[in-house]
């Protein structure tokens, strides 16, 4: 158990020191992206807050990295490839890809 706790917070402190966005968050952000543009910045907010209320675990840390690769689809250059990924959220296979489905 302890073991389990000090790798936790060993990295959550590497993510924080490095900058970086633990996979959990980037996840979260790229579903942000799917929201109306104007609610797109309340969703980020919300996801950041979320993440410092809650404790990651290893397990959950490692799921995440593995939806980062399968929800891949939702980074677009256009309004419309946007809309239409976001789209594929709403079907059984985009729910899977990203982690969304039961």
């Amino acid at each position: 158990m302890r073991r389990s706790v000090a790798l936790t917070l060993l990295s959550s402190a590497l993510f924080a020191f490095a900058g970086c966005k633990s996979p959990c968050r980037q996840l979260s952000e790229r579903l942000c992206d799917c929201v109306e543009p104007f609610e797109r910045d309340t969703c980020v907010r919300n996801v950041a807050t979320e993440e410092n209320r809650l404790e990651t675990t290893d397990a959950e840390l490692e799921v995440c990295e593995q939806r980062l690769e399968t929800c891949n689809f939702i980074e677009t250059d256009t309004t419309e490839q946007r809309k239409a990924t976001c789209a594929r959220l709403q079907t059984d296979e985009g729910k899977q890809a990203c982690g969304l489905a039961r």
